[in-house]
């Protein structure tokens, strides 16, 4: 899969799993925010080597993940989107992927969503059922347009 964006600053493209590292960085920088490298190497769990910190920040950034300035002598990263954009985004490209293959029906994709959230979470399930109302209110007045 590609980067989340096509190219720094260009919106589109495809999410792509990041790999463990990446996520532990993200997850570091969604939680304080403004971060150098320095700032992510005392945070991470394990002692990593300042170059692989920085190598792994600056694919994040050309991911389109962190935008990046310059202060003094270093580079401190921020999120450009959010870890909610960020999950929503992936989510939504993992649907409509299983929804494109040719092998798979639409309705099991449905049926083993509906049947998960149904086990764990009734709320859910509730809030996913006002959120098929509203989609269709939607399609309707779009197709009356």
């Amino acid at each position: 899969m590609m980067g989340f964006f096509k190219h720094r600053g260009e919106a589109g493209g495809q999410g792509a799993a990041l790999g463990h590292l990446e996520t532990q960085v993200m997850d570091l920088v969604w939680r304080h925010g403004d971060s150098n490298v320095h700032d992510v190497v005392r945070g991470l769990e394990r002692p990593l080597a300042y170059t692989t910190v920085m190598t792994t920040l600056d694919r994040l950034y050309k991911k389109g993940l962190l935008e990046r300035r310059k202060e003094e002598r270093a580079f401190v990263y921020t999120p450009r989107i959010s870890r909610a954009e960020w999950e929503r985004k992936r989510a939504g490209e993992l649907v409509a992927g299983f929804l494109a293959s040719p092998a798979t029906p639409g309705e099991l994709l449905v049926s083993c969503f509906v049947e998960a959230v149904g086990e764990r979470n009734e709320a859910l399930l509730d809030e996913l059922e006002r959120t098929i109302r509203k989609k269709r209110k939607e399609l309707e007045r779009r197709a009356k347009a």
